[in-house]
């Protein structure tokens, strides 16, 4: 051990000129290329300078000296103002008034390690008052690297994204020195020798300058090293496996030194105690999966970019619509994956599931019920996948694996299943391929299958809802069909049974029977166009528009009404519409009906034809009862909703309809004990060649 202390004095002295040398250089780096507009520039400058100076008083009066000292505690000063300045770089420092006192606090010990030192000199010969100076010098510097710790790992989480890149080098330099700190000052407070650490003190303040250095500069703070996941689990394990056998040694030596017959037996009972429980739990798969997927999820990068599967599975529901979005469904889930194929299984009316796609899968026939309804509901209510390698194994976490059907665990390509939940209910179920590089499925897969099933279940969802939503459009179409013709016929059934009427009293007079049969046949002809145009309502059967002559249809339609009722046809201006003929005569007639039902036995009905600029103006105008405003706003023009005792309510809303469907428009003026308007606007077929005949 004699030539062993010069051997650790030449080295520390090579190693702390190294770490000089090393400070020096990135000083006039930083002064010369560095980033100026870094908050924690100059800071760091100073930080540089005064660790050079300490190296080299290392060098020249050794470790434990008062000038190396008193350049240790200066040094550790001006890398905690460094520190604090990092806290700049997002703006925290601002914000993080806690981080002020602790600072403070920090500076306060530090700046006592001095004083320390100086009553351990001056008490050398009384060993009681220099042991409690020395002891309290290693517990003083032990709690500064502990808080100092404390705050870089406080700058570091608490950095947004965009600060981390450039805090990740400097956090890992300072971090370097105050863990360096921390162990050298823990095995000089339990009484080892410290003279190697000394030595070797030098080369991590090297280290901890070339990381400071990565990260001042601005185009290298951004890169990193990105070990495998595999590589970096058993570097953990390696470290926690060194972590365990320093504890041990640590208890170890503490037993020791309590002395006594106690201590041999103690030693030996913690020791077998402790390797008792270790080989109980390492062995346990669980638990090593349970270390796993922490570690993974809190220490390592993620193995998936969750913003390019996210706009690749998009891309894949959204692209080609010509494709099924069943099949897209499989497909983005299974791009996710990696896996060759997929089939999808959707429940059909009786609630049984059935397979509904099969994408790039077709060496794999599902039978007619697939899924059994017990597995369906038990995936509904936990929302789990199921991995049908884990029921191949046997291993059952919530009894699905006698719930699995034979032909899923039979095919060895069958992967998972995942299921597709919205709003807690199952739309469906996907069953994943095996990837050609097999493995099993993690917390992170997990994790995602579960968003994008929710995903996919949100847009199978809304198509079943798109179905549904057209075919209830269509029941309705008819409906409004079937409530046309109802009300259609209900007016010819009213005609003809008032002509019955009239016939039991003037059976006998030419006249009349001469009008009968005119409106026998205008009800026979009115039947046969009923039919004709029952097939033609709605957008696509939409009667073409013609140019016509509006005045014959008003008067076509008063001479209809004149032998029951006095309706009259006025002409003030002719005129050529574009309308269709048999949807304006069919809206003047229920205009009309509703006026002459409205009105007075007597009391006239006027049908009035003009001309106001590029339209033509049809007005059917009766002196009945009239209608309240809010009749008209809220229950005229919507279907079943009549002032009638027996009526439909579909007279004046489909009039509205077939005058919008020609590109005219219906007004209405209406008071209470005078009357009703009924305004009809249709556009001219040559408005300007009219105004200029006029």
């Amino acid at each position: 051990m004699s030539g062993a202390a010069p051997a650790w004095i030449v080295a520390s002295f090579a190693v702390h000129l190294l770490a000089a040398l090393a400070c020096a250089g990135a000083a006039l780096w930083l002064l010369q290329r560095g980033e100026r507009a870094r908050p924690d520039r100059r800071a760091t400058l100073a930080a540089l300078v005064l660790t050079a100076a300490w190296t080299l008083l290392v060098s020249a009066y050794g470790p434990q000296s008062a000038p190396a000292s008193i350049g240790e505690t200066l040094r550790d000063l001006a890398w905690l103002h460094v520190l604090y300045r990092l806290f700049e770089v997002d703006g925290r420092h601002r914000s993080l008034r806690a981080i002020r006192p602790l600072i403070g606090t920090l500076a306060f010990v530090e700046a006592l390690q001095p004083v320390l030192l100086t009553v351990r000199a001056s008490f050398a010969a009384q060993p009681v008052v220099a042991g409690f100076a020395q002891e309290h010098h290693a517990i003083f510097a032990m709690l500064f690297a502990v808080g100092a710790l404390v705050l870089v790992h406080n700058l570091y989480v608490g950095a947004s994204p965009a600060a981390r890149q450039v805090l990740r080098w400097s956090s890992l330099g300072l971090a370097a020195v105050w863990l360096y700190e921390l162990n050298l000052h823990t095995v000089s407070y339990l009484g080892g020798s410290v003279v190697e650490l000394h030595s070797l003190y030098g080369l991590v303040i090297t280290a901890a300058v070339a990381c400071l250095v990565l990260g001042l500069n601005p185009d290298r703070a951004r890169g990193g090293i990105r070990p495998s996941r595999t590589a970096a689990f058993q570097s953990l394990s390696l470290l926690v496996i060194g972590a365990y056998l320093a504890f041990m040694v640590g208890i170890a030596r503490w037993l020791q030194a309590l002395g006594g017959d106690f201590a041999p037996l103690a030693q030996v009972g913690f020791v077998f105690f402790g390797s008792l429980a270790a080989l109980y739990w390492v062995p346990s798969r669980r638990l090593r999966e349970w270390v796993r997927v922490v570690v993974l999820k809190n220490l390592f990068r993620h193995r998936y970019d969750y913003r390019a599967e996210w706009l690749r599975f998009n891309q894949t529901i959204g692209r080609d619509c010509s494709v099924p979005l069943a099949e897209r469904a499989v497909q983005a889930l299974a791009d996710m994956t990696e896996s060759p194929g997929g089939l999808l299984f959707l429940p059909d009316e009786g609630g049984q599931f059935e397979c509904a796609a099969n994408w790039r899968w077709s060496g794999l026939s599902a039978p007619c019920q697939p899924l059994r309804l017990e597995l369906t509901t038990l995936m509904a209510r936990h929302g789990y996948i199921v991995e049908l390698d884990d029921v191949r194994a046997g291993q059952d976490r919530h009894g699905e694996a006698a719930l699995v059907d034979e032909w899923l665990a039979r095919e060895p390509q069958c992967w998972a299943l995942v299921p597709l939940l919205h709003f807690d209910r199952l739309v469906g179920v996907l069953l994943l391929a095996r990837p050609a590089a097999s493995r099993r499925l993690d917390w992170e897969d997990l994790d995602l299958l579960k968003v994008a099933g929710q995903q996919l279940a949100s847009y199978l969802a809304e198509q079943n809802t798109q179905q549904a939503l057209m075919e209830a459009a269509r029941f309705e179409e008819f409906n409004r069909r079937m409530a046309f013709v109802m009300h259609d016929i209900k007016n010819l059934a009213s005609q003809l049974g008032l002509l019955a009427r009239n016939a039991e009293k003037h059976a006998d007079n030419p006249a009349f029977r001469a009008d009968m049969l005119v409106t026998l046949r205008n009800s026979s002809d009115k039947l046969t166009q009923l039919l004709a145009r029952l097939g033609r309502y709605g957008a696509a059967g939409a009667e073409a528009r013609l140019p016509l002559d509006p005045g014959e249809i008003v008067t076509r339609v008063a001479a209809r009404f004149a032998p029951s009722h006095p309706v009259s046809a006025i002409i003030h201006q002719p005129c050529l519409a574009l309308a269709a003929p048999e949807a304006l005569e069919q809206a003047l007639s229920h205009l009309v009906q509703n006026a002459v039902e409205a009105s007075a036995p007597n009391a006239a009905v006027l049908v009035e034809l003009a001309r106001a600029g590029s339209e033509a103006v049809i007005q059917v105008v009766d002196s009945g009862s009239g209608m309240t405003p809010q009749f008209i706003r809220n229950g005229l023009f919507k279907p079943f909703v009549s002032s009638k005792n027996g009526g439909f309510g579909i007279g004046a809303f489909e009039a509205r309809e077939l005058v919008r469907a020609m590109g005219g428009t219906l007004d209405v003026e209406s008071h209470e004990g005078l009357g009703t308007r009924f305004i009809i606007r249709l556009p001219l077929a040559e408005p300007s060649a009219q105004l200029e005949s006029a």
